[in-house]
């Protein structure tokens, strides 16, 4: 049986099932080189501690490494040093070694020690999407020509990751697709009855759309877009729905606490507690009455769980994720809601955006940042409810082919192939 040695910052629950099915397959270790302490950590995009609460760690063999940086961590190149770690791959005598992305100093190192020595695979999801040509672009192009020239091959996740590993030098025949993935099933087979459980808590009625955002408040995903696309329409048949935590949670929640509405009924967002003396209110209770009227329709829940998460998507019946980006290489979350059977609506910057959504077919792109591109793509999808639980229906027939099972079958194949040769 091949050995395969695989090198990653800390246990993922996007990737602890790919490494527990490829075990069945294949010889493995996974190194995780951010050290023990990875496994409870302070998540700086959610401003809060998480602990998954699904198993990350059952069905492989794992080894955490001493991480000696003086700030652990995956926030800089300097923050991952593992005096040990090619000792100990060395020690496993692996064929052939999978790293999980370059931009920590150990794992620079395990591509330049053991290239021409064992064959070296490489994991990213990286895209081309937030590029734009500078003299430090530039020099960067280079440094990524460079590290790239160190692996043998790449499992690029979509259509943009593999427009990036082009870019930066590796040619087809060096290049396999794995697709991003998650648990369908588990996010297939939310419990119903919950889910219309939390539409009765939340106030939703059975005819009425609920819209969901589900991440981290921060800038990069631009959540407040979405917010104020729905605070300027007013749609009387739908809800907002905002699940998790982050930065940008103080600013949404006191953005929404300051709304008022005109005589009117001309929306005007003021700070929250900022008393405005304004002829245009034809009475104070009226304006009352309508400030409620689309408070009550936007919502936060905190961060949840895995275990919690396919009831929330069940709930829904779309599923926006407006990101500006830099850096929303993917978005996973869409993979999520897509297995739920939900219509998805995304912004141009969103990684998986080409590959998972067909305009018209189960959802709609729109331009990242326009609010009216947003807005007028939200008015048509608010209008026709059943034709949303159709888009979903698509959704879980596109989302099947992007898979634990094929991502894995596709790493098992690569990796035998260049052995037997």
């Amino acid at each position: 049986m091949n050995k395969l040695a695989i090198i990653t910052t800390h246990p993922i629950q996007y990737y602890a099932p790919v490494f527990k099915l490829l075990a069945e397959k294949i010889q493995l270790k996974v190194f995780y080189t951010w050290g023990n302490q990875s496994v409870a950590k302070y998540d700086q995009g959610f401003v809060k501690q998480i602990e998954w609460d699904i198993p990350l760690l059952n069905g492989y063999d794992y080894l955490f490494l001493e991480n000696t940086a003086k700030d652990p961590g995956t926030h800089r190149f300097s923050a991952i040093f593992n005096p040990t770690l090619i000792k100990e791959i060395n020690d496993f005598k692996p064929d052939a070694i999978l790293i999980y992305g370059w931009a920590w100093k150990s794992h620079l190192k395990v591509l330049h020690f053991f290239k021409g020595k064992t064959p070296v695979y490489f994991r990213g999801d990286s895209t081309l999407l937030d590029q734009h040509q500078n003299f430090r672009r530039l020099l960067r192009k280079y440094f990524l020509k460079w590290v790239y020239k160190h692996i043998d091959k790449a499992f690029y996740v979509g259509t943009a990751n593999k427009a990036y590993f082009k870019r930066f030098g590796l040619k087809d025949d060096q290049l396999i697709f794995a697709p991003h993935a998650v648990d369908n099933d588990r996010f297939a087979n939310g419990n119903i009855l919950e889910a219309e459980v939390l539409r009765t808590q939340l106030g939703i009625k059975i005819d009425e759309i609920l819209i969901l955002f589900a991440g981290k408040l921060e800038p990069k995903k631009n959540p407040e877009l979405l917010l104020d696309a729905f605070i300027d329409l007013d749609l009387k048949n739908s809800h907002l729905l905002f699940v998790g935590n982050g930065m940008l949670e103080e600013r949404l929640k006191i953005k929404v606490k300051g709304l008022r509405f005109s005589g009117e009924g001309l929306t005007e967002k003021v700070p929250f507690g900022y008393v405005q003396d304004d002829s245009k209110f034809s009475s104070e209770l009226r304006a009352e009455r309508l400030k409620e009227s689309v408070k009550s329709r936007i919502h936060f829940i905190d961060f949840q769980n895995q275990s919690q998460m396919p009831v929330v998507y069940q709930a829904c019946d779309l599923f926006c994720l407006p990101s500006q980006g830099p850096g929303e290489t993917w978005g996973l979350a869409v993979n999520e809601a897509m297995a739920a059977g939900k219509a998805i609506l995304v912004s141009d910057k969103v990684g998986c955006a080409t590959d998972l959504v067909s305009p018209g077919i189960n959802g709609e792109i729109f331009k990242s940042g326009d609010l009216t591109d947003l807005k007028q793509k939200l008015k048509v999808f608010t209008e026709n409810k059943n034709k949303l639980a159709q888009m979903g229906l698509a959704s879980q027939k596109i989302i099947k082919d992007w898979s634990f099972e094929k991502q894995v079958n596709q790493i098992i194949e690569a990796i035998q192939n260049k052995h037997a040769k």
